[in-house]
C-alpha cells in the first residue's frame, strides 16, 4: 500500500472514529478530546452495558477487573504486533520495533525475560535509590529557588530520564537527545496517526539504535557499572547486541515517559485534595502508598489491546480468532466490585495494590520496581520540601487516549 493510500485509510479510521463518537458508541469517544481530557466517565458508560461488550468499531472492550485480570493472564490472547500492520495493509507505519519485549510472546519473550529479570532485582533497583535522592534534590533546589515551577519539565521528566539513561550507561551529553527521542517514540502507545509521524518515529528508532549500539560495543570493550554491561556478562545463552539494543528502547519508552505521568498525576490529585497533600507531608513514609493509589486511580497507561489466537468465550460472549479485545486497565482499576469508593483517592487505601497499572500477566511491566522507587522519591521529597504546594495555573494535557498526563503543570511553592 502506497503512502498516500495509507494516508487515505488513516483519515477514513479518524473520520469514521469521530462519527461513531458522536452517535454514542464508548470505545470511539475516548479517541476525541473530549474523551481523552476525562475519560473516566466514558468507562462506567462501557462498563454499564456489561463486563464485556462489543464496539460499532468491531472491537471487544472491557472495564470488568475480573475479566482484565483473567484475559492479561490468558495464553489464549496475544499483544498486537508489527506483523499485524503489514497483514492490515499498514506496513508503513511499522517502527520497525518487533524485536522489542512488548510486541514479543513466549517463547522467546520468556527467554528474553528470564535473562534481563536479574538486571532488575531488588538490590540492583535498590541500589539506585541514593542516585535518585541526589537528583531529585538537586532537581528540588532548582524548583525553590524559583518558586513558581512546571512540575512537568523540572521535575517529572528529568529524574525519571537521568535515571534511566545512567542505568544504561548513555553519556551525560547524550540525555537530552536520548530524551528527545523517547518522547517522539512513546507516540506508539497511541498508535501512529500520520505517515508523517511514522517517518518521524522511526527516524527516533534507528537514532536511538545507533546510539544504544555504541553504548554496547563501548561496554563489550571496557564494562562499567551500569544495566548494558550487566546484561552482557556471559552466561550460557548470551544476549545479543541486537537483544540488548532493543531492550534498551524498551526500557527508555517504559521507563521515563510513563514515571514521569506516574509523578504528573499523582501531584495533581493530591493538590485536588488538599487533606492528602497535607497527610503526605506530616507523614513521607506514605509516599509508597501514593504511587499505588495513583496507578490505581489515574494511571499513566490507560488501555491495552489483545487479540484472540483461536475462537474463546468470555462471560457469555464468543470471540472469534483475530477478534480484538481492548482491555480498559483504568476503568478496572474503578471496578466498584473491587475497590470501595473507587472515584476517590486515598492515601490510606489499603487495596490499591490490587490496580492493573503495571498490566498483568507475562507482559507485566518489567520497569515496575524501578518506577515504583521515582515515584516514591518524588512524592516524599515534593511534600517535605515544599507543604504549601499549589497548583499555578491549568494544567494542559496530553492530546492522548492510551498515555494519560500533562505536558504542563505549573506550580507555586508557596
Amino acid at each position: 500500500m502506497t503512502a498516500t493510500r495509507v494516508m487515505l485509510r488513516l483519515r477514513g479510521e479518524q473520520a469514521g472514529a469521530w462519527l461513531l463518537a458522536r452517535t454514542g458508541d464508548p470505545l470511539a469517544g475516548l479517541t476525541q478530546r473530549g474523551g481523552q481530557r476525562d475519560p473516566y466517565p466514558i468507562y462506567e458508560r462501557i462498563r454499564a452495558r456489561g463486563t464485556i461488550s462489543r464496539s460499532r468499531t468491531g472491537m471487544w472492550v472491557s472495564t470488568s477487573h475480573e475479566l482484565a485480570t483473567g484475559v492479561l493472564r490468558d495464553r489464549r490472547f496475544r499483544v498486537r504486533n508489527g506483523a499485524d500492520r503489514v497483514s492490515g495493509g499498514l506496513g508503513e507505519l511499522d517502527p520497525g520495533m518487533d524485536d522489542s519485549l512488548v510486541d514479543m510472546e513466549p517463547p522467546e519473550h520468556t527467554r528474553l525475560r528470564r535473562l534481563v529479570a536479574p538486571a532488575f532485582g531488588r538490590n540492583r533497583v535498590e541500589g539506585q535509590r541514593v542516585v535518585a535522592e541526589k537528583l531529585i534534590e538537586r532537581l528540588l533546589d532548582q524548583a525553590a529557588s524559583k518558586g513558581t515551577f512546571d512540575l512537568m519539565s523540572e521535575v517529572a521528566l528529568p529524574l525519571p530520564v537521568g535515571i534511566i539513561s545512567g542505568l544504561l550507561g548513555v553519556p551525560d551529553t547524550d540525555s537530552a537527545r536520548f530524551a528527545h527521542y523517547g518522547r517522539m517514540i512513546s507516540r506508539l502507545l497511541d498508535g501512529i496517526r500520520t505517515v508523517r509521524q511514522a517517518r518521524e518515529v522511526r527516524g527516533a528508532v534507528d537514532e536511538l539504535r545507533s546510539l544504544l549500539t555504541q553504548v554496547v560495543l563501548a561496554r563489550r570493550a571496557e564494562p562499567a557499572d551500569d544495566l548494558i554491561s550487566a546484561l552482557l556478562v556471559e552466561s550460557d545463552d548470551p544476549l545479543s547486541t541486537k537483544e540488548i539494543v532493543a531492550l534498551g528502547l524498551q526500557l527508555l519508552i517504559a521507563g521515563f515517559e510513563t514515571t514521569t505521568h506516574l509523578i504528573g498525576n499523582g501531584v495533581g490529585a493530591l493538590l485536588a485534595d488538599p487533606d492528602q497533600w497535607s497527610a503526605l507531608h506530616a507523614d513521607p513514609a506514605l509516599a509508597s502508598r501514593a504511587v499505588e493509589e495513583t496507578l490505581r486511580y489515574d494511571p499513566p497507561v490507560q488501555l491495552t489491546q489483545r487479540i484472540a489466537r483461536e475462537n474463546v468465550e468470555l462471560n457469555g460472549h464468543e470471540l472469534t480468532t483475530g477478534d480484538q479485545l481492548i482491555v480498559g486497565l483504568a476503568g478496572a482499576n474503578r471496578d466498584p466490585a473491587v475497590f470501595a469508593d473507587p472515584h476517590r483517592f486515598d492515601l490510606h487505601r489499603a487495596d490499591a495494590g490490587e490496580h492493573l497499572g503495571f498490566s498483568g500477566g507475562h507482559h507485566y511491566c518489567l520497569g515496575a520496581p524501578l518506577a515504583r522507587l521515582e515515584g516514591e522519591i518524588a512524592f516524599a521529597e515534593l511534600a517535605r520540601r515544599f507543604p504549601r504546594l499549589r497548583p499555578a495555573g491549568p494544567a494542559v494535557q496530553r492530546p492522548s487516549t492510551v498515555l494519560r498526563g500533562k505536558l504542563s503543570f505549573p506550580v507555586s511553592v508557596s
